[in-house]
Order: C-alpha cells, then structure tokens, then sequence
C-alpha cells in the first residue's frame, strides 16, 4: 500500500530525519502514529553516500553506494564524521581511512578532494543526503516541506551541530529543533508511558557513532540525568578491524582505494551475516590482477576481532552511570537498544553481562532514532501533545578566573535550554580590561579543559575591583552556547557565539578528560586549593607590609614579632617549591589572626583622618 494515500498534511507540518554516519531516514506523524516514509523503491533506509563521479548533480544512496567501487576516490561516505571538525583535529588513521583523499580548507575545516580537483566538504555531502530525504518527503506527502527535526549524536559539540544546521539550509530545511540521537530513541520506545521512577539506559551503537544516554521517567517528563559518548566508534569500526585482519592473513600489503573498498564492502557482508549464523565464506572474485581469493570466516574469530572495540563501550557505559549517580549498571529498568550494530550477538551478551537486563529489541534499531525524530516534530507542530522533553549538557561551561582556575558557569548534566550568569570584577590595578575565556570541561584548572573562545571586555582603568562585567552563558534546545558579557559600568555588550570553533573537542579526548577529572580529583583539588591559597597569600603579605609601615609602630614588640613570623612562614612556604595547599592555607589563617590587631589600629588611624 502507499503511504501517501493516507497521510493528511498542513503547512505546518516538520518531518523528522536521523542523518546517520551509515544510514539515514525521515518520518513524520500521521493520525497521531510517526512513520517511516520509503523512497520510490520501497527503501527506507538511504545510505549516507554520495557520488561525484559522474557529471552534472551528485548522485545519493544505493546509487552512490554502488559507484563506490568503480569510483572510490570520488564517493563520499561517512561525511557525518567530519562534520563541524577542524583538519587539524585529525589522527593518522583517520587520514588514511577513507578511500577518498581529506584536505584543509581554507577556513582551517575538512575537505574531500575530488579526482576532478573539485573540493566537497562535509556540508556540502550531508546536504545532499538532506535533499534527498526531503525530496522522499515531499514525493510521499505530495506536499511542500521545508521544515525539520534532525537528531545528532549526544556528543556532537556546538561546531558540529551548527555544520548540521548549515549543511540542513544548504538543502532547504529549516531546522527547528535538534535533538540527540538516544533521546530521540526514547520517545521512539514510547517510554512516556512507564510508571513513575523509571530509570532507562538507551545503548546507542551505529554504524560511526556510539551514545549512552541514562534516562529518568517522571509524569511522562523525559529527563535525561547522564549522557556519554564516542562519536568516531561503532559498525564502520567492525568492518575496518576485520578487513585488516583478513587483509593480513591474505597478505594483501598495500591495497589501492578501489581494493579497500570492495574489502570493507565484504567485510560489511561478513558482519552482517556472522550476526546471523557461525560461518560466512568471504569472497574476494578478481580483486588484484584477475587474482580472486576466499576465506572461511568464523563468528569466534569475528568477536575476536571487536572485542576490544566492544569493551570501549562498556567503559562509556560504567562512566555514564558513575556520572548519574542515582543508579548502578545493574539496577536500571529498561535497557533499550538502537542502531544496527546493536543486532550483533557479541554486543547483546555483552551487555546482559554488564546491565545484568534483558535488552528492550522491541523496535527497529535502524529505525528508532528516526521515529523519535518525527515525534519530536509532531510535539513541534502539535500533531504529538503529551511528551515533554528534557535534555542535558554533555559537559561543564565556564570560564578562566584569576589564576587559571576553571569557574564552572554551567555543570555538566544540566537540563537545556539553559541559562546562568556571574558577576566578575578586576583582580589588578589599572586593568585595561578582562579576557572571557570559554572553558569546557570537568577539570578543576582552566589549562585541563578545552577553549572553545573568547571575548575581550575593555573598561576604564581602575582600583582593583572597580570594574564590573557580568557574564551570561545561555544554550538553546539545539545545545548552542552563546556567552554573553557586559560592561555594567557603561552597558555595553559583547556577545559570542560557538560556531565552528577553531578548537574542536576531540571524542576520544573528551573520555580522557572525563576519566581524568575522576583519576586526578585529588590531585586538581589541590592544585585548585593551593592555588586560592597562593593568591590570598598575595594579597595578604603587601596588605601586612603597608599596615605595618602605616601603624606597626603602635604594636608592642611580641605582636610585631609574631606577625613577622607568620609572614615568614607563609612567603617560606610560597618559596618552597612543594605546593602544600594545606599548609599554606593554615598559614594564611595564623597570619590573618596575627594580624587582628594590627586590622584594628589601621581602621582608627584611617578614622582619625577624617
């Protein structure tokens, strides 16, 4: 039957699309049900490839998909890894991986070099993707759309989800909201009809990205508590690891973009079919030089191969959880799963193992991310009434304080949109101005966590502590940070917005430094304590010396000699090289209490001057 028959559409209406790294698929809600739509074929699922080999409009999906082979060099795959990433942000592996060729733009972003020495970018490919979604769309509502939903993964930064909305405007959509990919798959799984209380993990594991999000149920409110990630794990990943392996046992050296293509395209065949029985017959038919070779693969050799990429997850999964803090691994009450790497047996035991939980396989795990997209566009346009929708931010946001402290403005895990704000002052005499530098990250220094930008803040010179300039972090429900700071004294305001940040954070180096704020909490605490200590210090010890120079006279000689001693004890400590915080903030005190005294004579003597 076609769908289109059915369907009632308005000029209201949003659709909601999953663009997947492998993947990708739209739907929308009709009569109150989210569908999927197909394409002319009866195709739901689109490959996310686009093929510039041939002249005139790129060619998208299973069209591009089998252009691959022939042309490799000139066909896109995976362009939502590259998404909002600067080049530099690139690995060696990540450089040779791809059978195309990836370059630095002008703009400091990535590139796909063409054979016709035209140059693509990540935008420009996913756009198409877009379009052609849209184009699904259309065909089968038999009407105009212009608007969407569009889900990313829970780890995607505020660059790569504005290349996201770019690479949507590109193709003629609006985005109306952005939504993570696990969230999305919760609405998917209908979880606003659990009784209260109930705690979710959605396990996320598509073909280039991995996401695990930990829900929370209350009243039909999705809150999402914890959320962790890797956006450079998953299927793609599988694939790659036994094509090496089957590439090493064939001794197949050096292979050219054309042999690395159809090797990953049987490794893929492989996966897929060791998902589903013990054994598959790899087939290699004239792959060099009219040579063909076969190899009998196994589902034990093919576990081996992941294990360890499957264990990368289960790290995510134990981090998410230590981060929720309201429940173990095995206590949660619904484990659901989504993406079609979920479908392989390794992963799924693995998981009963660590969740001690049967998971949820209700739904599609392709299809799930998209579903609860096009909820999500039905709650937009009113066709969906009954859900709310809660998100998190994935990391803490702030900025570097006097000392290279980290000034948390944001924590990590708070709802969005979200909005929070600090009033900061000169901590230097005749400062010309203040630098607001954007943090984000779990450490407690600002040179351990990632700069995302920075404003500068003129004022008139002054005492310390004249100034004023108040900052404002405020996030959208798409995750976008924008940072507003102002002058108080004058009223002026200087606005900054995250978009494609020429310093992109990393995925794998997101999980270090995560992983690190819990190794080295102690440690950073105090560097952090020493560090407050140290400037009270600074402050105190030329405050003593001008006291004492102004009313010292006027102390009996065991108060001058006991505050001198404190103020040797804390300059010794300073000078020491052992940054013992402890010590240095109990020497501050007993130098503070030293000097009571002296406090007191300093403010009749200034009385006495008026």
């Amino acid at each position: 039957m076609s769908e289109s028959t059915s369907l009632s559409t308005t000029d209201e209406l949003i659709i909601g699309i999953d663009l997947g790294t492998t993947n990708s698929l739209v739907g929308v809600v009709d009569s109150g049900f989210p569908i999927i739509l197909a394409d002319a074929q009866g195709d739901r699922l689109t490959p996310s490839v686009v093929s510039y080999a041939a002249p005139g409009s790129p060619q998208v999906g299973r069209p591009a998909l089998r252009s691959a082979s022939a042309a490799p060099s000139a066909t896109i795959a995976s362009a939502k890894r590259y998404l909002g990433r600067p080049f530099s942000d690139l690995s060696n592996e990540e450089l040779a991986a791809p059978p195309f060729r990836l370059v630095a733009r002008k703009d400091g972003g990535i590139g796909f070099a063409m054979p016709d020495s035209t140059l693509a970018t990540p935008e420009e490919a996913s756009a198409e993707v877009l379009s052609h979604l849209k184009k699904v769309a259309e065909e089968v509502l038999e009407t105009e759309v212009n608007r969407a939903v569009i889900t990313v993964p829970a780890y995607f930064n505020n660059s790569q989800r504005e290349a996201t909305k770019a690479a949507a405007a590109k193709a003629g959509l609006t985005v109306e909201r952005i939504i993570n990919e696990p969230t999305a798959a919760a609405l998917a799984y209908g979880l606003d009809k659990l009784d209260d209380d109930q705690t979710v993990a959605v396990y996320d594991l598509g073909g280039g990205t991995f996401d695990l999000s930990v829900l929370q149920m209350r009243d039909g409110l999705f809150e999402v508590i914890a959320t962790a990630g890797d956006t450079q794990l998953g299927g793609d990943d599988f694939d790659a690891a036994l094509a090496a392996s089957v590439a090493e046992e064939l001794k197949l050296g050096e292979l050219s973009p054309e042999e690395s293509t159809k090797l990953m395209a049987e490794a893929r065949k492989a996966k897929e079919a060791l998902s589903e029985s013990e054994t598959y017959p790899l087939r290699l038919p004239f792959f060099r030089e009219g040579e063909s070779y076969e190899l009998e693969l196994t589902r034990d050799r093919f576990d081996a191969e992941i294990s360890e990429l499957v264990n990368r997850t289960g790290s995510i999964c134990r981090r998410a959880f230590a981060e929720a803090g309201q429940k173990g691994v095995d206590t949660i009450d619904h484990l659901i799963l989504v993406g079609g790497s979920t479908r392989v047996p390794q992963v799924q035991q693995k998981l009963k193992e660590w969740f001690g939980h049967e998971p949820n396989l209700s739904q599609h795990p392709d299809e799930a991310v998209a579903l609860g997209a096009a909820i999500q566009a039905g709650i937009l346009c009113g066709r969906v009434r009954s859900i709310v929708l809660v998100d998190v931010t994935p990391l803490s946001l702030g900025i570097e304080t006097f000392g290279g402290l980290m000034n948390v403005i944001i924590p990590r895990n708070s709802t969005i949109p979200a909005k929070a704000g600090e009033l900061f002052t000169n901590a230097v005499t005749n400062q010309p101005g203040m630098a607001i530098r954007v943090l984000q990250g779990e450490r407690e220094m600002a040179k351990d966590n990632w700069l995302l930008g920075d404003i500068e803040v003129p004022f008139s010179p002054g005492p310390k502590g004249s100034a004023r300039v108040g900052v404002q972090f405020a996030i959208d429900r798409d995750g976008i940070l924008e940072v507003l700071a102002r002058d108080t004294a004058t009223g002026e305001d200087h606005l900054l917005e995250i978009r494609n940040s020429a310093v992109d954070v990393d995925d794998d180096e997101v999980e270090k430094m995560v992983s690190e704020s819990v190794d080295y909490a102690f440690d950073d605490m105090n560097e952090r304590v020493w560090t407050e200590a140290k400037l009270k210090s600074e402050e105190l010890l030329p405050a003593v010396e001008m006291a004492m120079a102004q009313v010292g006279e006027s102390l009996d000689e065991a108060e001058a000699a006991e505050i001198a001693e404190a103020a040797t004890l804390v300059r010794s400590i300073l000078e020491g090289g052992t940054h013992d915080a402890v010590a240095l903030k109990a020497a501050n005190k007993t130098l503070d209490a030293a000097t009571q005294t002296l406090a007191a004579l300093l403010v009749e003597a200034a009385f006495s001057e008026m």
